[in-house]
C-alpha cells in the first residue's frame, strides 16, 4: 500500500514511459495482426506473438480482446485526426493550398499503409465497432466535415466558382473515403499515387483554375 501512496518522482517516470511504450507496441501489433487475420480471428495470443511478448503481458495491459481492439480503434482514429490537423497547420493559408493539404494527408504513407487500410476495413465491417466509434470519435468526423466544408466555401469565394460548397465538400469526402475503400478491397489495387491523382481529378472538376490531376496548380 505504501508504494501506491508514494508520490510520483523521477525514478518512477521511466517505468511509466515504458508502460506507455509497451501499450503502443501492443496496439501496433494488433494493427498488423488484424491486417493478416481479420477482426474476428485475431486473438490475444496472436497479438502477443506478433509483438514478441507474453500472453500474460497483453492481459496485464488490456485485460480482454475487446478492450485491446477498442483501444486500437481509438488509436487509429486519433492518429488520423492528428495527421490532417498537422497537415493543415503546416500548409499555406489560401483555401486551395489547404484543400490540397487535406487530400495529401489522406495518402500519407503512415496513415495509408496496407496494414492500416486492412485494419480500418476490418473495423468498418464489424457492426459492434460502430457504436463505440460513434460514441468516442464521432466528434472527429463532424470536425473534419466542418473543416472541409469551410475550406471549400472559401475556395468557392476566392475563385469565383459557382458551386454549392456543402455539396462539393460532401462529394470530396465521399471520394476520399471511396478511394480508401477501393485500395482496401480491389484484387489488384492501384498505387497510393494513383489514388491521390483520382481525388485531385475530382477537385479539378469543381475547381479547374486551382487543381489538375497532379494536384495544386502553381500560381
Amino acid at each position: 500500500m505504501a508504494a501506491v501512496e508514494k508520490p510520483v518522482n523521477q525514478a518512477s517516470t521511466p517505468r511509466k514511459a515504458s508502460r506507455d511504450q509497451r501499450r503502443q507496441q501492443l496496439i501496433d501489433a494488433t494493427i498488423d495482426t488484424i491486417a493478416k487475420r481479420g477482426y474476428a480471428r485475431t486473438t490475444l495470443t496472436d497479438v502477443a506473438n506478433t509483438a514478441g511478448l507474453s500472453h500474460g503481458l497483453v492481459n496485464f495491459h488490456f485485460e480482454t480482446k475487446e478492450k485491446l481492439l477498442t483501444e486500437t480503434l481509438l488509436f487509429l482514429a486519433a492518429e488520423y485526426r492528428d495527421n490532417w490537423v498537422k497537415a493543415l497547420a503546416e500548409a499555406p493559408s489560401p483555401a486551395a493550398a489547404q484543400l490540397d493539404a487535406l487530400i495529401r494527408a489522406d495518402f500519407n504513407d503512415v496513415i495509408c499503409s496496407p496494414e492500416r487500410l486492412s485494419a480500418w476495413c476490418s473495423f468498418w465491417g464489424e457492426a459492434q465497432c460502430r457504436p463505440i466509434y460513434q460514441q468516442e470519435c464521432g466528434s472527429n468526423d463532424i470536425e473534419y466535415a466542418d473543416m472541409i466544408e469551410s475550406i471549400c466555401a472559401r475556395l468557392v469565394d476566392e475563385g469565383g466558382y459557382k458551386a454549392e460548397a456543402k455539396r462539393v465538400a460532401r462529394i470530396m469526402r465521399v471520394i476520399m473515403e471511396g478511394v480508401w475503400l477501393d485500395l482496401m478491397t480491389m484484387t489488384t489495387p492501384y498505387s497510393r499515387e494513383e489514388a491521390m491523382r483520382t481525388v485531385h481529378a475530382c477537385a479539378a472538376a469543381f475547381f479547374p483554375r486551382h487543381f489538375n490531376e497532379d494536384g495544386l496548380i502553381a500560381r
